[in-house]
């Protein structure tokens, strides 16, 4: 891009601004605004700044959780109008959350009214709910008075509002967090609070332990809606270990006895963050389409707790085998990705581990318990100057109340007064009369203004001893907070008091601290055959000459007259099972799977294959078989082009069907035989028979084939070139056995010596025998 605009009527004009380098530094300044004060949370509090003004604006409310309840709509619009300037559909949205206790392992808010519920149904809105902070929030902003964090301006610059809040515990880890920024994500899930203090204080110890030692701590998240960790502890290491990783979590679930050898499974908890009513829809649509045809219903018997009931087909199957399918085919099961993306010091994106998350949180409570230490003693040392002048005051009560009464301005005047040890009072029982006597000689302004404030009730020889009592005992604190201050042993010994005292308040005596999601090995189910998941049932399969289809129930007479639409009829009938899969091959040259327990029953007219397979319009039906596992076929086109092909290998996984006989051009897939001998008899349309050894035939899994018959070309209608015949039937036989062919009426031919019509494959054939059927076909 040019530094210059060049105009015919102007001199050239510098740029103030490259435009790639104006548009470089916005989007530069964007994403920084997105990662830190949007998307990212702090590793020292966990959360993100929406979360934090809320947190703090409902503490300048004082909705405490001892207290009452304000409208959501007063907390949201006081969040918008004094700290985030933003829209107050997202404060509620993200105030709502924090309550929720399905999405929040420690909720934050202690909501009332309906706040939303597990089956995805949003809050209500703002004007019908109202809050207040639960304890674990108030845990989080312990401190804010006592100069424990740096506060900034507003967006306005008319109040103040914390860079962080001083969190009594690792809140990053105990509720977890997710967002999107520019170029990086976070997904952090939650965990337990109890042993996350068990980590810290394992971190204290021993400063240097291994990512792997924290496991013994903390094996794993810990849900808000339980469930069961099927990941391998090598995996969660690792994954705590690089802070990217993933965990399989699965649905909680038993077998509920019905009497008489029936059951059905109950599911009682679901996986995080799954919609129960997507959940619902799910199963319903699994047992629609039959993915999992073991599964007979589905219904939700919910109240307060969850309670998913799971209705089997059979009782004859194993519980884990249902239930294995159905991990696989629905949210059952889930993945949960970890992404430990999070802002350290409140500035600098970071994929941390475990290690690094709770090194920064103990980093930061010790920064806090310096502060509120130091602004402890400043507090101290105000005080004890306040009661070193009431002491005074009491000591030389007389001559205080002398210049009250008759100077004209008594606090310049209590500030001149000599106050040495002359004035001071001899009492043989006062030893604290020394501090006065160590003071300067007269009043700091401080100790005159607390002088000429106290009340006259105060002048009580008892309250001068409550004085010396106070000023001992803040003194004797001091001592104490000079020793922590002056020593990290010390200060990491008092970290510790304070963890263990959290885990005491919010572990497993705590309402909803003890561990719910649990741990086991996956109990891993191999590909189930159909006949281990369906009761095996005999049927008829009966497909129509416009592809009707349906399965009658039982093995029917196969000469029997069935109903059809008009203009209609019966074209494949034969018998299977319900546990059989079918094939249907297509003059397009792909293998399509139907399932037989999937197709319609026999009381109406079926439905059309076509919306069971992607099965085009163009393309017809030529056959259709039951599948048997380790048997070969032989495929041809009625150009004369065909190979043999493993059973196996043609079962399709989808819709769409599987393409293995490729036919360019004009030509069309004609048949499929099941292989059974050691030779070939292939008949053309033109009356050619010819037979060769199987052996010439190549195996393959997919191709145009070699050519089977030649056949000849002649001029048709308008001159055109058409093929003279084209493959008619094939049938494979052994040698030995001989060849037979139906004669209509009942009747079948055998010709014991086919040596007159052997030949290479790929040779023309010579006239079929006497009393071969006139239609060229062997069946």
């Amino acid at each position: 891009m040019s530094d210059t605009v060049d105009d015919p009527n102007m001199e050239p004009v510098a740029l103030a601004e490259p435009l790639r380098r104006a548009i470089g530094d916005r989007y530069l300044t964007y994403a920084l605004s997105t990662i830190m004060h949007r998307a990212l949370p702090d590793a020292r509090d966990g959360l993100k700044p929406v979360h934090r003004r809320i947190l703090y604006a409902m503490r300048e409310l004082r909705l405490t959780s001892s207290g009452g309840f304000r409208k959501s709509a007063k907390i949201s619009g006081d969040v918008m109008g004094n700290y985030h300037p933003h829209g107050d559909g997202a404060i509620y949205d993200a105030m709502a959350r924090l309550a929720q206790d399905f999405n929040v392992r420690y909720p934050l808010v202690d909501g009332q009214g309906n706040f939303g519920n597990i089956d995805g149904d949003n809050p209500a809105a703002a004007r019908y709910t109202e809050a207040r902070l639960t304890s674990v929030a108030e845990a989080l902003l312990d401190g804010l008075t006592e100069n424990a964090v740096d506060f900034r301006d507003n967006y306005d610059g008319t109040l103040t509002e914390p860079v962080v809040l001083p969190a009594s515990f690792p809140n990053l880890l105990a509720n977890g967090s997710s967002g999107i920024a520019v170029g990086m994500a976070t997904n952090i899930p939650p965990h337990n609070i109890a042993e996350l203090c068990d980590a810290c204080l394992h971190l204290i110890k021993v400063p240097d332990a291994r990512d792997d030692t924290l496991l013994n701590y903390v094996p794993g998240p810990d849900f808000p809606t339980g469930g069961i960790i099927v990941e391998p502890k090598e995996s969660i290491a690792q994954a705590y270990r690089t802070g990217r990783g993933a965990f399989r979590l699965r649905a909680k679930w038993e077998v509920e006895d019905l009497g008489r050898g029936t059951w059905q499974i109950v599911v009682t908890e679901i996986p995080y963050q799954v919609q129960k009513s997507k959940l619902i829809e799910k199963l319903a649509e699994v047992i629609q389409t039959k993915k999992v045809p073991l599964l007979a219903d589905v219904r939700d018997e919910s109240a307060e707790d969850i309670r998913v009931v799971l209705e089997p087909r059979s009782k004859n199957v194993e519980p884990d085998m249902l239930m294995g399918m159905l991990y696989r085919n629905s949210d059952l099961e889930v993945r949960f990705s970890l992404n430990m993306n999070v802002l350290i010091d409140g500035v600098t994106p970071k994929v941390c581990s475990m290690k690094e998350v709770l090194r920064a949180f103990l980093d930061f409570r010790r920064e806090v318990l310096i502060r509120r230490s130091q602004h402890r003693m400043e507090k101290i040392d105000h005080r004890l100057e306040v009661l070193e002048g009431l002491i005074v005051a009491f000591l030389n009560l007389d001559r205080v109340i002398d210049i009250i009464r008759y100077d004209d301005e008594p606090k310049p005047a209590l500030m001149r007064e000599d106050w040495g040890r002359d004035f001071v009072r001899a009492t043989s029982e006062a030893d604290y009369v020394s501090p006065a006597a160590g003071a300067p000689d007269g009043l700091t302004e401080v100790q005159a203004e607390a002088i000429l404030n106290m009340r006259l009730r105060s002048l009580r020889r008892l309250e001068e001893m409550e004085l010396v009592r106070e000023r001992d005992a803040l003194m004797e604190e001091r001592a104490g907070l000079e020793d922590l201050l002056d020593s990290e042993e010390l200060q990491w010994s008092t970290i510790a008091d304070q963890l263990r005292e959290v885990k005491k308040t919010f572990g497993k005596d705590y309402e909803g601290g003890a561990r719910r999601t649990q741990f086991a090995e996956a109990t891993e189910i191999e590909e189930v055959p159909l006949e281990a998941m369906i009761e095996r049932e005999p049927i008829t399969v009966v497909c129509s000459q416009m592809g009707w289809i349906r399965a009658m129930t039982g093995h029917i007479d196969l000469g029997r007259e069935l109903k059809f639409k008009d203009g209609d009829g019966a074209r494949f009938m034969f018998h299977a099972e319900t546990t059989d899969r079918l094939l249907v091959f297509a003059s397009n040259g792909r293998f399509y799977t139907l399932s037989a327990s999937g197709l319609p029953g026999g009381r109406g007219m079926g439905e059309p294959l076509r919306l069971m397979v992607d099965l085009p319009n163009e393309a017809e039906i030529i056959d259709i078989m039951v599948y048997k596992p380790g048997a070969k076929l032989l495929v041809a086109s009625r150009g004369g082009n065909g190979f043999v092909v493993v059973e196996d290998d043609v079962v399709a996984q989808t819709r769409a069907g599987k393409q293995v006989l490729n036919v360019p051009g004009d030509d069309v897939a004609k048949l499929v035989r099941r292989v059974a001998g050691d030779h070939v008899a292939v008949v053309s349309e033109n009356s050619k028979l010819l037979v060769f050894g199987l052996d010439e035939l190549p195996e393959m899994g997919r191709g145009k084939g070699v050519r089977l018959q030649k056949y000849n070309m002649a001029r048709g209608r308008q001159g055109v070139l058409e093929l003279d015949g084209g493959l008619s039937d094939v049938v494979t036989f052994a040698w030995d056995d001989g060849l037979k062919w139906e004669m209509g009426g009942g009747k079948t031919r055998h010709e014991p010596d086919l040596t007159e019509w052997k030949g290479k494959r790929g040779s023309v054939g010579k006239r079929p025998p006497r009393a071969f059927p006139k239609s060229n076909k062997f069946t």
